[in-house]
């Protein structure tokens, strides 16, 4: 249905729906952007020798080190913001990928003590990251829903 300037009406289901939608990515990028920023702040204030040792320990430059700082600290103050939201949840999954690879190889197939995965959280940091980079930053983002990275 349309008004009498051509556009279109929307029923208060399909507002409530969308509103839902928005509501929950924003409470996906809110929960992700906390969480990974809690490890960059941490690794601001301490430094990065754990994460500087595993990348030599790797054979990598020692610059790939400052990495982290993307994907902990920047991307994750893109994603509560709503700015470049596809792109910083896809440079926050290539971080978890890293951490994958240089920190946590050894823990892959196994159990934790109460007999979940014993990398759980970071599997969850992972897929959150790329369920957003799939579902975009929502309206409720200073990026809005307009933009090919939001």
């Amino acid at each position: 249905m349309h008004n009498a300037r051509g556009r279109v009406l929307t029923t208060r289901k399909e507002n409530f729906v969308q509103t839902s939608e928005d509501l929950g990515k924003l409470l996906l990028r809110i929960a992700m952007g906390v969480l990974i920023l809690f490890h960059g702040v941490s690794k601001l204030l301490h430094g990065l020798d754990a994460v500087s040792g595993a990348v030599a320990a790797a054979g990598l430059p020692a610059l790939v080190a400052y990495g982290v700082y993307l994907g902990e600290v920047v991307a994750p103050i893109l994603l509560l913001l709503g700015l470049w939201t596809r792109l910083a949840a896809v440079v926050v999954a290539i971080n978890m990928l890293g951490a994958f690879a240089l920190v946590h190889y050894t823990q892959i197939a196994t159990l934790g003590v109460g007999g979940g995965w014993a990398l759980e959280l970071q599997g969850i940091y992972l897929l959150t990251a790329l369920a957003i980079a799939l579902l975009g930053a929502g309206r409720f983002s200073v990026g809005g829903t307009r933009g090919r990275w939001n």
